[in-house]
């Protein structure tokens, strides 16, 4: 007689948390958080509920691991050819960024709905720590020295950053925007604010003079 019974898969910690994670991530991108259970992401990463408990204590804690690991934004790789004209650097780095989007839209978009689902501080830590990553990303793939930029310009790069988020929906949500036109705006604004822009951004803010008492 076969036995047709399942058999349990022996995976080493990280293997079966990456398991775990997975299916989750898969999970939270396809529904709501309240409408995916912790026997639902048992059953889809086949391991007994406990285990999750085990491995990530509540479903909550679960989520917030899987929305840092969603939010993690990989260094892109900045082209160190001296000979190839700065704007060239940036729409490459732009397009290695359009390129991770695409290959994993469902947590990206999953992640990018995750500031929508209230007041939760603990996930509005984890998406700011990603805007500022996302922070230093730009400002290297634009030959800035990030440590010495001044406040005024990482507080423009983030905005750039919400920019970006909102066309990447437009064109692997909403259908708005294609990929080509999504790139030749985010390729286009940054170099204009950080270049024409900032001059003026920075001297808008500088205190007014007094004029002397006579």
């Amino acid at each position: 007689m076969v036995d047709i019974a399942p058999r349990w898969t022996r995976l080493d910690h990280d293997e079966r948390r990456s398991q775990i994670l997975e299916a989750a991530a898969k999970l939270f991108a396809e529904r709501h958080y309240a409408s995916v259970s912790t026997k639902d992401i048992a059953d889809a990463a086949g391991v007994a509920r406990g285990l999750l408990h085990h491995y990530f204590g509540s479903k909550r804690d679960l989520y917030l691991e899987v929305a840092r690991q969603m939010l993690r934004i990989p260094e892109l790789p900045v082209l160190a050819d001296t000979d190839t004209p700065p704007v060239e650097l940036w729409a490459s780095s732009v397009d290695s960024w359009l390129d991770l989007m695409e290959a994993n839209r469902d947590a990206w978009l999953a992640a990018t709905r995750a500031g929508e689902t209230g007041h939760d501080p603990q996930l509005r830590k984890i998406l700011d720590d990603a805007s500022e990553v996302v922070v230093e990303r730009v400002l290297e793939a634009l030959g800035f020295d990030s440590a010495g930029a001044p406040p005024e310009l990482r507080a423009v790069v983030r905005a750039y950053g919400g920019l970006a988020q909102e066309a990447t929906r437009e064109w692997l949500e909403r259908g708005r925007l294609d990929r080509a036109q999504v790139r030749v705006l985010l390729v286009g604004v940054m170099p204009l604010i950080a270049n024409e822009l900032m001059p003026d951004i920075l001297a808008a803010g500088k205190p007014k003079k007094r004029p002397a008492r006579s």
